[in-house]
């Protein structure tokens, strides 16, 4: 399915909060952003952040695996809702809920989410049923996971594994250095945030085991 025929994101985040009864300013507070952007979020004028994307989906007790479900009742991608933003991609992603990405993914094989802050997540894998986020993810050059410097805090485990470049990793009140061969691992209710203060990409393999 084309990503044209696909359930957007904004909208379907939209419907989760209508349904909790939640009003867009609500949401905007507890996350700690404008009303503004929220809105243009859910109308897919405006890419989210990592930090922002799991703020969202924590507020609303649900997963960032869910937002790639597909919902016949939705209504069909905004006119305007620009190839190559995020939302477009994850409506790429929502075609079928069902469907497995694997057992093999090449390379060109990859979706790809082109996120705020110079950041990109290619899905690696999808096992139907699963909430498990797959990735291989890469900061640019000063990319973050947070445009706004702010810590993140989401449901699940993050498991992280270095390839290439170097990434600083703020975790509560800590920082560590990851180089190429490092690892991390903790609760990702932890407030942290990954940022790239070199002059190359950061390549690394992410796995976040969802909770709700």
């Amino acid at each position: 399915m084309s990503p044209a025929a696909a359930p957007p994101v904004g909208a379907r985040i939209r419907q989760v909060r209508l349904d909790r009864g939640m009003s867009l300013r609500s949401l905007a507070r507890e996350i700690g952003v404008s009303a503004s952007l929220v809105s243009q979020i859910e109308t897919g004028k405006s890419q989210p952040s990592v930090s922002t994307l799991y703020a969202i989906t924590t507020a609303l007790g649900i997963t960032v695996e869910s937002l790639f479900e597909a919902r016949e009742s939705m209504p069909r991608l905004a006119a305007g809702t620009a190839p190559g933003t995020v939302l477009h991609a994850l409506a790429a992603f929502a075609a079928d809920p069902g469907r497995r990405i694997g057992p093999l993914v090449t390379p060109g094989e990859r979706e790809m989410l082109e996120l705020d802050s110079g950041v990109v997540w290619e899905r690696l894998g999808h096992v139907p049923g699963t909430d498990v986020d797959f990735l291989l993810v890469t900061y640019r050059p000063g990319g973050s996971s947070s445009g706004s410097g702010g810590l993140m805090r989401h449901t699940g485990t993050e498991y992280g594994f270095l390839t290439s470049g170097e990434l600083v990793l703020t975790l509560g009140f800590d920082e560590y250095p990851m180089h190429p061969g490092d690892a991390v691992c903790f609760e990702s209710t932890t407030p942290h945030r990954y940022r790239n203060d070199g002059e190359e990409p950061a390549v690394g393999v992410w796995c976040v085991f969802s909770s709700t």
